[in-house]
């Protein structure tokens, strides 16, 4: 996968904590059980993506294109979710706690079971 020119290899179960992935195009790709922690996402282009399962407690993903995206089971506490689209997103099964919802889209998500605590709208 490419990061502005660079070939990066972010396969399902590796360990990114903390890096920059701000603006990156990652429409499609396979997150899934991946350890995204802290991560920083902002504006990303995340449409179509797996990310079941995937660790983002932490992540910076506000204004991230998040549409059609799979998020089952993800654990997203204390993420910054501020404005980022989740228009048709999968968020079953995901922990929210604490996170940070203002402004986000989540029209026609899926919104089963998720986990809400203290989270902010």
């Amino acid at each position: 996968m490419l990061i502005n020119d660079k070939e990066v290899d972010i396969s399902p179960l590796a360990d990114v904590n903390g890096i920059n992935l701000s603006y990156a195009n990652f429409r499609g790709a396979d997150f899934s059980r991946t350890d995204l922690r802290g991560a920083n996402l902002y504006g990303a282009d995340l449409r179509n993506a797996n990310l079941h399962k995937a660790n983002l407690r932490n992540a910076d993903l506000s204004k991230a294109n998040l549409r059609d995206a799979n998020l089952s089971g993800a654990d997203l506490s204390n993420a910054n979710l501020r404005e980022a689209n989740f228009w048709c997103a999968d968020l079953s099964d995901a922990d929210l706690s604490n996170a940070d919802l203002r402004g986000a889209d989540l029209c026609r998500a899926n919104l089963n079971h998720i986990k809400f605590e203290e989270t902010i709208f």
